[in-house]
């Protein structure tokens, strides 16, 4: 068992390293050349990205072997209770509790300066435990997701009209940094325990991440008609004086306290309540506890490292770079740069590779991963460098997603619905904690230098990145039903009408040219 737990661990960092280095490595040429630093703020992101590193590998141990066990347990649990009134509130309070220990939330709600950070993660967690609620609904009573995805989105633009400017792109950023690893495995493990009510349709327990999303957006624009956000200044990062190593270990040292009072208090109440359902629900024995606890200290320990690597080491040193950059002759360079850096932090995202996989396999081959790889990349270099367009010249965010939504909308009518339930599932994979922790502060820094609307316009990075998986994945889906249309009909050519469907995608699955089994492939595009 310990074997086992080191060689995932090592897997996991690997993971992690793969996810950071390309931009830590661009970051350091860029430090190298063109704007210098001290040597000891050099250092101090050098230190950041290291525990940057190891707190993403230990976060992601933890919420695999604690988060995922825990939704599974409680989904099941409830979904056998059949009592309906219980299956919403415990839904509606687990959605709440896990989306506050998010550590993507937390950096974003350190980076907002119009909102008071418990206001916004508060209202982002209810946001999150409304529409897990819904999701959950969905399933059981068989509603179509594209037909709740048209509604709602239709919601959320009509609601833009009535909202001030400066909650817009905060509200589309807070949906994108709520898919992170803590809420997704337990979200997609309650939904394969609440999917079972519903043997005839198992693809329904797609689509949960994806109205999750929603909610966050709707809930931070119903706070921005409530809430008087002023004339809020940028988010200041302060470098901390530093000359020596002595000093740069004292920084790290002094925050690091900080943020074990703020993890505990985000993680600890879902394991509370954890412990009290399974003693509740008769699950007083240690069988797999230990494991579940012991996933939880990782979960601890790893987000305690992430924060304390992020906020004194490493978005500071974003901040400096862009402020630098957009601050000379050539602001220009941020554009092209930003795509760059957004082209190589969607490559090496390690739930990019998952995804792509899993694409592959419903598709049976047909569309390769290289080439879904490629288009998320160049979808996300393109949003990126969008967002750093916005950033020097002010247009309005809703000037790029409500074309964006408009057409990854109108895409859900003419996809097998299996396509567009990743696509949209998967908004917040390609928004992982580098767009949180560097692009954002990179954008912010560049926009204070130019002298811009920092809440109007460097906000909204987030939200592009996640948007480019809703229309990249639904086109290739688009390419596979055509495909698959013309293979029918080459192989019966009496056939006049050809409907793609989730059944006829994992019907071909199973029934592969080599004839094989393809069931435990199949089990794990439903786990999805």
């Amino acid at each position: 068992m310990r074997f086992f737990a080191k060689t995932i661990l090592r897997e996991k960092i690997s993971e992690s390293v793969s996810a950071v280095l390309p931009v830590t490595g661009i970051v350091l040429l860029l430090l190298a050349t063109i704007v210098p630093i001290p040597s000891a703020t050099l250092m101090a992101f050098v230190i950041g990205a290291f525990l940057l590193i190891v707190g993403m590998g230990l976060f992601t141990l933890g919420a695999e072997t604690a988060m995922t066990p825990m939704g599974k347990y409680v989904g099941s649990k409830i979904t056998k209770s059949r009592n309906l009134f219980l299956i919403i509130f415990i839904l509606l309070f687990v959605g709440i509790m896990v989306t506050i220990s998010e550590p993507d939330l937390q950096v974003l709600a350190n980076q907002v300066p119009a909102i008071p950070n418990l206001t916004l993660i508060l209202s982002v967690a209810v946001g999150v435990g409304i529409f897990l609620v819904v999701a959950m609904l969905r399933i059981i009573f068989a509603i179509k997701l594209k037909y709740l995805l048209l509604v709602f989105y239709t919601a959320v633009f009509v609601l833009a009209f009535f909202v001030p400017d400066s909650f817009l792109a905060i509200a589309f950023d807070s949906g994108g940094v709520t898919t992170g690893p803590m809420t997704v495995p337990f979200i997609m493990a309650l939904g394969v325990g609440v999917a079972a009510i519903r043997s005839d349709e198992a693809n329904d327990s797609f689509g949960l991440v994806a109205l999750c999303s929603i909610g966050p957006i709707l809930a931070v624009m119903v706070l921005g008609l409530l809430f008087n956000a002023g004339n809020a200044e940028a988010a200041e990062y302060m470098m901390p004086e530093m000359n020596d190593s002595r000093e740069i270990f004292k920084a790290f040292l002094i925050m690091m306290p900080h943020y074990m009072k703020e993890v505990a208090i985000a993680v600890g109440p879902i394991v509370v309540f954890f412990l009290i359902f399974r003693a509740l629900t008769g699950g007083i024995g240690t069988d797999g506890l230990g494991t579940t606890l012991m996933g939880v200290a990782y979960t601890y320990v790893g987000l305690v490292l992430f924060l304390t690597g992020v906020n004194v080491g490493f978005m500071p040193v974003g901040y400096a770079l862009g402020e630098a950059l957009a601050g000379t002759s050539l602001k220009y360079i941020i554009v092209p740069l930003g795509m760059v850096i957004g082209y190589f932090i969607v490559s090496a995202e390690p739930a990019v590779q998952v995804l792509t996989k899993q694409v592959e396999e419903v598709t049976a081959g047909t569309i390769p991963r290289k080439v879904l790889s490629l288009a998320l990349a160049i979808g996300v270099s393109i949003s990126v460098g969008i967002a750093m367009l916005r950033v020097l010249t002010g247009i309005s965010i809703m000037w790029i997603v409500i074309p964006g939504y408009v057409i990854a909308l109108l895409l859900t009518f003419f996809v097998p619905d299996i396509f567009t339930s990743i696509a949209f599932d998967s908004g917040g994979v390609a928004s992982g904690p580098m767009t949180a922790t560097f692009l954002l502060p990179f954008a912010i820094g560049a926009c204070t230098a130019v002298g811009g609307d920092v809440i109007e316009d460097a906000f909204g990075v987030v939200a592009m990145v996640a948007m480019t998986p809703l229309i990249a994945i639904q086109i290739l889906g688009l390419v596979y039903k055509i495909k698959l249309r013309r293979s029918r009909v080459a192989k019966d050519t009496d056939t006049t009408t050809v409907e793609t469907t989730t059944e006829d995608i994992i019907t071909d699955i199973h029934s592969d040219t080599n004839g094989q089994d393809n069931q435990p492939m199949v089990d794990d595009i439903i786990d999805l």
